[in-house]
């Protein structure tokens, strides 16, 4: 019976260490994965966006939102920049 727990102790910790083994070389060589879908998402939404129905409008909305956010940060560029010159000529 002793025999037997021993036998099975020795597999877990056979099994524990190739575990870890593993673990480890994996993290260790870990890439990281960089995917450039850029295009293939504008095509996919504007394929969407014509297609109608629920999903079409879901796709519009999206796409406005996107057009909404460039417009934002160009308008906070020019913010910006006035704030630049305002302060470059004495003003608080």
């Amino acid at each position: 019976m002793k025999e037997k727990s021993v036998v099975y102790s020795l597999r877990v910790a056979a099994f524990a260490v190739v575990f870890v083994a593993g673990y480890l070389s994996g993290s260790i060589t870990e890439h990281r994965a960089n995917a450039k879908m850029g295009d293939l998402g504008s095509e996919l939404l504007q394929r969407a966006t014509g297609s109608g129905g629920v999903i079409g409008s879901v796709a519009q909305l999206g796409t406005t939102i996107t057009e909404m956010e460039k417009n934002v940060s160009g308008l906070q560029k020019n913010i910006d920049t006035l704030k630049k010159v305002k302060t470059a000529l004495g003003g608080k």
